[in-house]
C-alpha cells in the first residue's frame, strides 16, 4: 500500500479516483497551497506519487510541479487535464512530470499507470539499498530547520567532493558521526566503505590492532591475521572519533599514514599502501592540546584542513521539534507501536530543557517516551524528571552567570548533577551524557570527585 497524493478543483473527481485507488493511503486537496503545505510537513516525507490537476483556483499546476519538483525531485508527478494540448503534455514533462493524461481517464490505464510509477520506485529504492550496502551502509537522515545548521549543513555539501581531511568539531551528541557519513556519501568515495572508529574506547594495543591491522603471534591472543580498519577504508573514508584521546605513540604513526599514504601492521616490517579521506572528531579544544603539549601540532594541521563546527543543539532550539518527531517515528516503527503525536505540553517540556547531552540525549529520550506510551500521543508524564521538570519550574537564577563560567568548571558542574540525579549510577550516567563509561571515569578523576553515595 502506497501514501498517494491527488490535487483536483473537481469534488467529484476526488472522490472518484480515491475509490478507484482504494488499495492504497489516498490524501486528497482542492487547493494547491494545501497540498504544498502538506508535502513540505514531516507527513509529506512519505507519499510516493502526487496526481495533480493542470487547472487549479489558486496556483497553476505548472507552478505547482515546479514547487514540488524543487522541494521533492524524487517524487514522480503524473499530470492531469481535460484540456488536453501538445503545449501543456510537453512543458510538463521537461519540467519532471512523469507522465501526462486526460480526463475522463479509462479505469485501466490509470491504474497501470500508477502501478508502473510505484513498482519502478519500489525498484529504484532496492537498487539504491544494495549500493548503499555494499559502500557502508546507508547514510542516516539529517533533520534540521534551523539556519544555523544549514550553514552546518551547506558547508558540507560543500566540501564533500575534495580529498581534503575534515576535522568535525561540537560537543557530544551533536551529529558529528552523521556529518561525517554525509562527507563520505556525497564524495567520489561513497561506492567505497565509510568505517568508524572510537579511538576513546580502546586502550594503546587494541588501537593500533584495529587501525593497523596485525599478524598472527604479533601479541598474545593474536591467533591470526587480521586486516585494520586503514585496509577496509581503502578507497574510502576513516571517521576517528574522539581523535583528542589518541596517544602520543598513535598520534605519530597516524601522521605518517597521512603523510606517505602507507602503514605497518602491528608485528609486520613491510609497508602497506592506502589511500584513504580522513575525517576526524572531537569534543576537546585541540589548540588547547596542541599548545599544552598533549596533541601533535603537525598531526592537527593535517586534519584540520578544513573544520566543521557543529552547534549545540540549545543554540539551535527550532531543531528540537522536527528531531523529536522523527525520533518518534522511527521508534514508534521499530516498536510497531501506534504513537502519532505529541502533546502541547510534552512540546513544550522538551523545548524547554537545556539538552546538555545534546540530540543524542533527546533520542534516548523519546526511545524511553515510546516505550513507556500507553495512548497515541506523548505526554510529560513519560519524560524524564530532568526534562520535565524544566517546562513545569521556572529556571532558578544562578549565583554566578554561566556565561561567566569556564567551560571545564561548567562541564565538572553538569558531571556532578546527572551523577547525583542517578544515585551515582554511572553506566546511567554515561548514557545520558553520551560518553563512554571509561570517559565519564577519567572525568571523574580528572575533576576529584568522589565516588559519592554509590
Amino acid at each position: 500500500m502506497a501514501q498517494i497524493c491527488i490535487c483536483d478543483d473537481e469534488e467529484g473527481i476526488l472522490k472518484y479516483l480515491k475509490k478507484l485507488l482504494k488499495g492504497h493511503q489516498v490524501t486528497t486537496f482542492n487547493r494547491g497551497g494545501e497540498l504544498l503545505a502538506h508535502l513540505e510537513s514531516p507527513a509529506g516525507d512519505r507519499v510516493e506519487l502526487l496526481l495533480q490537476d493542470l487547472r487549479m483556483p489558486d496556483l497553476d499546476g505548472i507552478q505547482i510541479l515546479q514547487r514540488v519538483k524543487e522541494k521533492r525531485p524524487e517524487l514522480p508527478v503524473i499530470i492531469m487535464t481535460a484540456f488536453a494540448t501538445v503545449d501543456d503534455a510537453v512543458r510538463a514533462i521537461k519540467l519532471g512530470a512523469h507522465d501526462y493524461v486526460t480526463k475522463p481517464c479509462p479505469n485501466e490505464k490509470l491504474l497501470s499507470m500508477v502501478g508502473n510509477v510505484l513498482q519502478m520506485r519500489r525498484l529504484a529504492s532496492e537498487n539504491r539499498r544494495l549500493r548503499e550496502e555494499l559502500a557502508g551502509g546507508a547514510p542516516e537522515r539529517i533533520v534540521f530547520t534551523s539556519p544555523r545548521f544549514r550553514e552546518v549543513y551547506d558547508l558540507t555539501l560543500k566540501v564533500a567532493s575534495s580529498d581534503a581531511n575534515i576535522l568535525v568539531l561540537g560537543e557530544s551528541g551533536t551529529g558529528k558521526e552523521l556529518i561525517a557519513s554525509a562527507l563520505h556519501h556525497n564524495s567520489r568515495r561513497c561506492t567505497h566503505q565509510f568505517v568508524s572508529l572510537n579511538c576513546a574506547a580502546l586502550n594503546d594495543t587494541l588501537l593500533e590492532s584495529q587501525l593497523f591491522g596485525h599478524l598472527r603471534g604479533a601479541f598474545t591472543g593474536a591467533v591470526a591475521n587480521q586486516k585494520g580498519m586503514l585496509e577496509e577504508a581503502d578507497g574510502g573514508t576513516l571517521f576517528l572519533d574522539e581523535i583528542g584521546d589518541v596517544s602520543p605513540t598513535v598520534q605519530a604513526k597516524l601522521l605518517r599514514v597521512i603523510q606517505e599514504r602507507d602503514f605497518i601492521p602491528v608485528g609486520s616490517t613491510r609497508p602497506k599502501k592506502v589511500d584513504v579521506r580522513f575525517v576526524a572528531a572531537t569534543n576537546k579544544d585541540l589548540q588547547r592540546e596542541v599548545s599544552e603539549g598533549r596533541f601533535r601540532e603537525d598531526l592537527f594541521y593535517r586534519l584540520n584542513v578544513i573544520s566543521i563546527n557543529l552547534p549545540p543543539l540549545r543554540e539551535r532550539p527550532e531543531d528540537i521539534e522536527p528531531l523529536a518527531r522523527h525520533f518518534l517515528r522511527r521508534f514508534a516503527s521499530r516498536m510497531s507501536r501506534d504513537i502519532r503525536d505529541i502533546t502541547p505540553e510534552g512540546l513544550d517540556a522538551l523545548q524547554s530543557y537545556g539538552w546538555p547531552g545534546n540530540v543524542r540525549e533527546l533520542e534516548n529520550v523519546m526511545e524511553r517516551a515510546v516505550i513507556l506510551t500507553n495512548g497515541s500521543a506523548i505526554t510529560t508524564d513519560v519524560i524524564p524528571l530532568q526534562v520535565g521538570r524544566s517546562a513545569a519550574q521556572p529556571p532558578t537564577v544562578p549565583a554566578r552567570k554561566p556565561e561567566m563560567l569556564a567551560l571545564e568548571e561548567m562541564e565538572r558542574q553538569h558531571i556532578e548533577a546527572v551523577l547525583k540525579e542517578n544515585r551515582y549510577n554511572k553506566s546511567r550516567t554515561a548514557e545520558i551524557l553520551a560518553i563512554s563509561r571509561r570517559t565519564l571515569d577519567r572525568r571523574i578523576a580528572e575533576f576529584g570527585m568522589g565516588e559519592g553515595e554509590g
